[in-house]
């Protein structure tokens, strides 16, 4: 198999690559310099020089907060973006896979989102992610992966609440009144090769069993650092953050579960992630 993986050295795409080549694909990883995927000529060059079979499009705008300060520049990401790579998965036949998020719904619902749910973004965030959608089901041969609460190797809520935990914190005040499903990247990683392997289209929800809010999440990461710092849990209007969060954003993995198999649970993950990097030390 060969892919080009926009977005190499986020997290997703730094689980994604060892994953494919210790199975012999090929994968082509440039860095935002050498392909700027906002640029269509950029996107147009490099797909007909590699000829991939599969474009993974791991490269978002992530930063949900801000994006309500900079819409153009989320919506240019994360929705325009993928109008190019879909054009250019048609031109050379290649399946585009787009990841997408939870956000794209509203979080009013009480049982798991489906993948035939309608989706009612809140945020700029959310609704450049639905964009991003929309645009790759222009690929005649497309898969749409929804995941959620993503932790892997970079940046996340995971390293959040370990600088905190360094940093000699008393106590550390979590959101309670969100819940949605925690996901290894190194897990989502392996869930869309085998989706690949075998031939899957459409829309499919992936993340790792079992929920959790935001607090419990940091008291599961606190505990499997050995730490006694206590998580007060607060409100989402008590947390003040600029952009709207769905309350309930928890996939139904159903169709993924029967074509693929369940993903561990979420707290399996963790302690896996945990171990895979230095612990914090006792504050």
């Amino acid at each position: 198999m060969k892919v080009l993986l926009a977005g190499g050295s986020g997290q997703l795409g730094q689980a994604f690559r060892p994953w494919a080549e210790a199975r012999g694909w090929t994968v082509w990883a440039p860095s935002r310099g050498e392909l700027d995927i906002t640029r269509p000529e950029d996107v147009e060059r490099t797909v007909q020089q590699l000829r991939p079979q599969v474009i993974l499009n791991a490269a978002a705008y992530t930063a949900v907060d801000r994006a309500e300060e900079e819409p153009e520049l989320a919506m240019a990401t994360n929705g325009q973006a993928v109008a190019h790579l879909a054009r250019a998965a048609n031109a050379c036949g290649a399946v585009l896979v787009q990841i997408s998020t939870d956000y794209v719904f509203d979080g009013s619902a009480t049982s798991p989102y489906r993948e035939e749910d309608p989706p009612r973004p809140l945020s700029v965030y959310g609704k450049s992610k639905l964009l991003g959608e929309q645009a790759a089901r222009e690929a005649r041969e497309h898969l749409i992966v929804r995941t959620s609460w993503l932790f892997g190797k970079g940046w996340n809520f995971v390293e959040a609440i370990r600088r905190q935990l360094l940093a000699g914190v008393k106590e550390l005040r979590v959101v309670a009144d969100q819940v949605g499903r925690p996901t290894y990247a190194v897990d989502l990683a392996g869930a869309l090769g085998e989706l690949l392997l075998r031939g899957c289209r459409g829309v499919f929800h992936v993340a790792n069993a079992g929920a959790t809010t935001w607090a419990g999440f940091a008291a599961a990461i606190v505990s499997n650092l050995g730490l006694n710092v206590p998580v007060v849990p607060i409100t989402t209007a008590e947390a003040a953050r600029p952009a709207p969060r769905p309350a309930y954003s928890v996939l139904d993995t159903s169709r993924f579960e029967t074509t693929v198999g369940p993903l561990p649970p979420w707290e399996d993950a963790l302690a896996r992630y945990l171990r895979s990097a230095p612990s914090a030390p006792r504050p």
